[in-house]
């Protein structure tokens, strides 16, 4: 009973002056709220890296070409001649767990279908790239090894160009132009430019992948034809930007990274402390990168949550301080009836933790309005787990406890006729 007295006793205290007893809660409420939408925002991302990480394909490798430099100027990695069709064949070959393996090259281009264009990435891959890339069909059919081996002049279009290019109808069976110069401007008809470009029949057109993780490519911001063809007909080259492959499974991943990096320096002949001409990236090391550059953003963010959380105590510890001197001739009264210091520390012990949990209550509340508000704004993706809200309500009945319990054992530490004296 004598708890449930010091309840009531300390709700009536609050309810006295119900401003106050709300702007000291807005630290709490704050800070509450910043963590609830921290995380949910560091949640979210991380689904979300994890699900774009997985639209690349199960098990996945990607070896890139070295980057070329001229005049101190990096064109990035990818840029240079380093990788060839050799070494594909050398991989095939010798090394173990390798399932899948599609070598890639890639020239962004401008595509011309009847009086619409747009610039887009051109992908040349064998008929093994949408196996290791699990990228499916919505329509038509992949090109054949009869197309790789012919050079012939097809392509599977990806679903934002097939957008671009024909507004929704159907791209099975049309005709694109494909510019033979870099990717240019925009414009209508194209007919100035049908004597240097070639014509390609698109045969399939692929599902929705979606965007590079860490980027804004567009997956599906392409169109992907015969590498041969491109390396042919278009670019006249015998280089690769990279190679693609699929392991057998996740584990055999580092021994195959390992038998890559061996085969490969072998084969370029690169001895002694001489760096890589090439790079080998892993889903797994992909992920890893993204995850911590989103928790040290995560970290960021928290810190100034919990920042947040310090001020709200201090506020409170600040109004319970006030309160007791406020209150002292009511202590004492109290303590002369026959309460006991450790009644006088409970009352003023749970108006501090009803203070912090009120807001806490609240500030959960205000931190999943952020979130949705975030998501429907800005189209960032949140997830708010019921432990995410659970630790926050915890946490801010710890700061009403540690924060309250001063100014409580100060005012059970009062002498009763010295408080009852006081004016």
């Amino acid at each position: 009973m004598r708890f449930l007295a010091a309840f009531r006793i300390a709700f009536r205290a609050l309810l006295r002056n119900k401003l106050r007893a709300i702007l000291t809660m807005l630290g709490v409420i704050f800070g509450v709220g910043a963590v609830i939408t921290t995380v949910s925002l560091g949640d979210g991302a991380r689904i979300m890296v994890q699900a774009q990480i997985a639209t690349m394909g199960e098990n996945v490798m990607l070896i890139f070409a070295g980057d070329f430099r001229r005049g101190g100027v990096s064109f990035g990695s990818g840029s240079s001649s380093t990788l060839t069709l050799e070494d594909l064949t050398a991989i095939r070959r010798e090394v173990a767990g390798v399932r899948n393996a599609s070598p890639e090259v890639r020239t962004s281009r401008q595509v011309i279908a009847g009086n619409l264009n747009t610039s887009t990435q051109i992908i040349g891959a064998s008929t093994e790239y949408f196996t290791i890339r699990s990228w499916t069909l919505k329509d038509g059919d992949f090109f054949s090894e009869a197309d790789i081996n012919g050079a012939t002049k097809v392509a599977v279009i990806g679903q934002t160009a097939a957008k671009a290019l024909f507004e929704g109808g159907s791209a099975i069976g049309q005709v694109v132009r494909v510019s033979m110069g870099g990717g240019g401007g925009g414009g209508g008809g194209g007919g100035g430019n049908a004597g240097g470009s070639i014509p390609f029949t698109i045969i399939g057109e692929l599902n929705a992948k979606g965007s590079s993780p860490g980027s804004s490519m567009d997956y599906d911001d392409c169109l992907i034809i015969p590498y041969t063809t491109v390396m042919k007909r278009m670019l006249n080259s015998t280089a690769l930007r990279g190679i693609n492959l699929q392991t057998e499974s996740m584990e055999m991943m580092p021994a195959v990274a390992g038998a890559l990096t061996n085969l490969l320096r072998q084969t370029h002949r690169i001895t002694g402390a001489r760096p890589d001409d090439f790079t080998i990236r892993t889903q797994e090391e992909m992920a890893s990168v993204m995850n911590q550059t989103q928790e040290t953003m995560r970290s960021l963010l928290g810190g100034v949550a919990v920042v947040s959380l310090l001020v709200g105590g201090i506020g409170i510890m600040n109004i319970m301080l006030v309160s007791v001197t406020e209150r002292t001739r009511e202590i004492g009264i109290r303590m002369a009836l026959g309460a006991r210091p450790r009644d006088v520390m409970a009352q003023f012990l749970i108006e501090a933790v009803a203070l912090s949990c009120t807001g806490g209550f609240m500030g959960i509340v205000a931190g999943m309005v952020a979130s949705k508000v975030l998501t429907q704004l800005n189209g960032w993706p949140t997830l708010t787990s019921p432990q995410t809200m659970l630790i926050a309500f915890i946490c801010s009945a710890v700061v009403g406890i540690f924060f309250g319990f001063y100014p409580a054992r100060k005012a059970s530490k009062l002498d009763p006729i010295d408080a009852l004296r006081y004016e």
